[in-house]
């Protein structure tokens, strides 16, 4: 039942969402999220504490205030979301402006493929758009299988009308699909800033230790891609703004697991530099760092978490 209602409001939401005049969907993502805000719910609690790690000299009523913000930025990438497909394209193409482009469009020229890793900064499928239809440059993807099937479905369908080819995050088969595109020259994207599968590679992050996921650094030197961080960020205006930052390189010497070490660190880093310029765009309500993950007394060790990837 709870899986059924999952699936319905997300479909209510592409149904209905996207057929409002786009101040009402601004005005409904606002009440929205201002009402996820002061309910102080688990989500809310969490992107908190994230925030502190992030503004560690804030107050309390800074971190209110930031929270509050962020959940108003969750809320429009929501309503973005929702209302992407029914966009014109000259409403997308006018809907990002991306600095540093060049190191993106120089890649592909160059044909070796190119390799764009994000975090949960801004709306990334606003940004995937964009790409498709602006630079006409269609790419590969990874999404996190979700419950029910039937919402994974959605989202899948959701990023295929918008130009994306979407690869399950489970099944094996991703890491070799996405190798094949990218020695053919094309473009992968990834949100990367989360590792999914607890085997990622340890980071130091705002001062502590988080884990993120080794795929962007293990492709960039299997396949000699260009390996670019993206970060993302509204500024008031409805026009999103986003900055490609300088490639992360391979090393010239040590272990596979040492490239990989050094290379997502340097990801983390760049994140780091875009998050903390804009961290009420930090859409990171999950645990994140290798502290909030050690189990408590009360929870079950088989899900220190205490919540689903």
């Amino acid at each position: 039942m709870r899986d059924r209602l999952t699936d319905a409001l997300y479909g209510a939401g592409w149904s209905t969402v996207k057929k409002l005049p786009e101040p009402a969907a601004q005005r409904l993502g606002r009440t929205i999220a201002d009402l996820a805000w002061k309910r102080r719910g688990k989500g809310v609690l969490r992107l908190e504490s994230n925030l502190a790690r992030v503004v560690p000299d804030a107050t309390p009523e800074r971190l209110a205030q930031l929270s509050r913000a962020g959940m108003r930025s969750y809320l429009r990438y929501w309503m973005e979301s929702f209302r992407l497909p029914s966009w014109s394209k000259d409403r997308i193409r006018n809907g990002f402006e991306p600095t540093d482009l060049h190191h993106l469009t120089d890649g592909l020229a160059a044909g070796k493929g190119v390799i764009l890793a994000l975090p949960h900064l801004g709306n990334w499928d606003l940004a995937g758009a964009w790409v498709t239809t602006e630079l006409e440059t269609p790419f590969t993807t990874v999404a996190e299988r979700l419950k029910p099937e039937t919402l994974y479905d959605r989202f899948v369908a959701y990023r295929r009308g918008l130009g994306m080819e979407v690869l399950p995050h489970t099944g094996g088969s991703a890491f070799g699909t996405l190798a094949r595109r990218l020695r053919a020259g094309g473009l992968v994207c990834l949100v990367a800033d989360r590792d999914l599968s607890a085997s990622g590679v340890e980071v130091k992050f705002f001062g502590d230790t988080a884990r993120m996921p080794a795929g962007p650094a293990m492709l960039a030197q299997q396949t000699g891609a260009l390996l670019l961080p993206v970060t993302l960020w509204y500024d008031g205006t409805p026009v999103m703004k986003g900055r490609v930052h300088p490639p992360v390189d391979v090393p010239e010497t040590g272990t596979r697991a040492e490239k990989t070490s050094a290379m997502t660190q340097a990801l983390a880093d760049a994140f780091a530099i875009g998050i903390a310029d804009h961290p009420e765009d930090w859409h990171m309500l999950q645990r994140l760092w290798l502290a909030d993950l050690e189990p408590r007394p009360d929870q079950d060790p088989a899900n220190p978490a205490g919540e689903a990837s």
